[in-house]
């Protein structure tokens, strides 16, 4: 790379590229799955999928395979010092909740699987 006359030789360092698509980390991953775990036990859910793009991840789990999703949860990073950015969204695409922590954002599904549970 040249410089250009006066000015400084200024090159970008690698690695500090925004990420090419938002994904879930570990520890996030492990909660939502533990209890996707849980509501398949419960006969609740048999089927998720997970979706990363640029601007989201999606987890979203289905009653079964051909069906809507029951239940969406979204992570939206842009969201973060604003709304929230978890989002949860519900079968017919109403915002459930929303908030900064992911355990928060998942409590109604909790309370779901609780009454699956003990309804039985």
């Amino acid at each position: 790379m040249q410089a250009f006359s006066g000015g400084p030789n200024i090159v970008p360092f690698p690695g500090q590229r925004p990420p090419e698509q938002v994904g879930f980390d570990r520890r996030e991953l492990a909660r939502i799955l533990d209890l996707y775990g849980r509501m398949v036990a419960a006969g609740e859910w048999r089927d998720y999928a997970m979706d990363f793009t640029k601007e989201c991840a999606i987890f979203a789990a289905f009653r079964r395979t051909a069906d809507v999703p029951q239940m969406r949860l979204e992570k939206r990073p842009a969201l973060r010092n604003r709304q929230g950015m978890w989002a949860l969204f519900g079968e017919h695409g109403q915002v459930l909740k929303r908030g900064q922590e992911l355990s928060n954002v998942l409590a109604p599904v909790e309370r779901r699987l609780v009454k699956a549970v003990d309804g039985d």
